[in-house]
């Protein structure tokens, strides 16, 4: 990643409106039209916000702004949003409709799976976990699940008090904010760390009972 030049400073109008227009024609003509302002206005201030972040989140991986479109009904070729990933497992995003981060594991591999379930089932982790929703809720930071089962996995009973953790197939922490003045100033960077320390008891104890999958990748 590319250090960047000067501080944080917030993302400026131009960059909303940047993502505002390419929600509008997501071709490559506006891409090419506008890639300045791209680069001027979304990624080098999110660049800026990671070589900040990395002291303590470490180091920040930006998304390609390109869809993979191979296996998608939707052809529109770019993202409509900025994303990056901390090497710690938070997630930072920027688009038309403002701020957001995310902490957790956002898809489970199997064998994180495997983990997760059996933790959420044990008695002393499960309610660990309970406690830590709860301590992440708290602080006004949502714990979001894309993807569920419709009932207890395989393995473990309908009626367990945990089921509904049970159910589901990833885990996070999500703190979304709309359009604010503060979006352009670099008190943007406060709320980022605010919404990652917020989301520390849940992903402490994916940290602890989940871990990172061991499971190669193939192509």
């Amino acid at each position: 990643m590319a250090a960047a030049t000067e501080g944080f400073a917030g993302w400026p109008a131009s960059g909303l409106d940047f993502y505002s227009g390419l929600e509008a024609d997501n071709s490559k003509t506006y891409w090419n039209e506008n890639k300045d302002v791209y680069e001027a206005s979304v990624l080098a201030p999110m660049r800026a916000l990671l070589e900040e972040l990395a002291e303590e989140f470490g180091e920040g991986k930006i998304f390609r702004p390109n869809r993979d479109i191979r296996f998608s009904a939707d052809k529109s070729p770019y993202k409509t949003a900025i994303g990056a990933t901390l090497r710690t497992g938070g997630y930072v995003q920027f688009s038309a409709n403002g701020l957001a981060v995310g902490a957790g594991c956002h898809m489970m591999a199997p064998d994180q799976l495997e983990r997760y379930r059996a933790a959420a089932a044990e008695e002393r982790s499960g309610e660990e976990l309970v406690r830590a929703i709860a301590e992440v809720e708290n602080q006004g930071i949502e714990v979001a699940v894309r993807e569920s089962l419709k009932s207890a996995p395989r393995g473990y009973p309908k009626d367990h008090p945990r089921a509904e953790l049970l159910r589901n197939k990833d885990l996070a922490a999500w703190k979304q904010w709309p359009i604010d003045g503060w979006l352009h100033t670099g008190g943007a960077k406060t709320h980022v760390v605010d919404a990652l320390h917020g989301s520390r008891p849940l992903t402490l104890w994916l940290d602890a009972h989940v871990g990172p999958t061991t499971i190669a990748r193939t192509r």
